[in-house]
């Protein structure tokens, strides 16, 4: 027997893109299941009640921001048990601010759009999976409509009949963004297959990427289609 064999590694360094792209959308699935079990359990507690009448939101969105950029920016230099962690500390994170659709919106409502998100989701997922287009052009586009996004949120605190237009943008950049970051999974396999470490931290990064598009995706299509309370 080779003394160096590794079984781990040799199953990662053999795994195939189809079993890569599973476990990929399999970890960003846990992530959607943290956030919705942290949300439930805060809104149902009342804890939402104590949250929000304190700037812990606030304090809570700059550690969420902090998370993605330290995760982005430390891929290589981080272990796997440590950027899996901070994926689900993000997911517990952004259930606070999760937490407050279930004050706002009705249940069938909240229902009518999740399914509705995950069709657009699915259907963009599986296009980004199987085309043969480069979609790493229209990253600069997608970039630009997040600039977009961002100075219509601020408008439309002044002008609310811009909220509508943002919400329909919110919609096109996410769906985009599903796409790209879909065919991002098989470019990080492509680069990282030959090294299983950086391989499996590539696939916890892709997943949360894939955790953003899906929640920004729901809460633009919520704002458009759901119903209050």
């Amino acid at each position: 027997m080779n003394p160096s064999y590794d079984p781990q590694t040799f199953q990662v360094r053999n795994e195939s893109i189809s079993s890569y792209t599973a476990k990929t959308f399999g970890w960003m699935f846990l992530g959607l299941m943290t956030t919705f079990a942290a949300s439930l359990a805060i809104y149902f507690t009342g804890a939402i009640w104590y949250l929000y009448n304190s700037i812990l939101p606030y304090v809570l969105l700059i550690a969420e921001i902090g998370i993605v950029v330290y995760l982005s920016a430390r891929l290589h230099k981080i272990s796997i048990g440590m950027a899996r962690g901070l994926f689900f500390v993000y997911a517990v994170l952004n259930a606070v601010t999760f937490s407050s659709i279930f004050a706002l919106y009705s249940v069938w409502s909240l229902v009518f759009v999740f399914g509705m998100t995950a069709l657009y989701f699915g259907v963009m997922a599986i296009y980004g999976m199987v085309t043969k287009a480069d979609l790493s052009r229209i990253r600069p586009v997608l970039l630009f409509g997040l600039i977009v996004l961002l100075i219509l949120a601020v408008l439309s605190l002044f002008i609310p009949e811009l909220e509508t237009g943002m919400c329909l943008i919110g919609v096109v950049i996410f769906v985009a963004f599903t796409a790209y970051d879909t065919q991002m999974i098989r470019r990080n396999y492509m680069q990282f297959q030959g090294n299983p470490e950086l391989l499996q931290k590539a696939s916890i990064i892709s997943a949360l990427e894939l955790y953003l598009d899906f929640i920004n995706l729901f809460l633009y299509l919520l704002r458009l289609f759901g119903k209050r309370d």
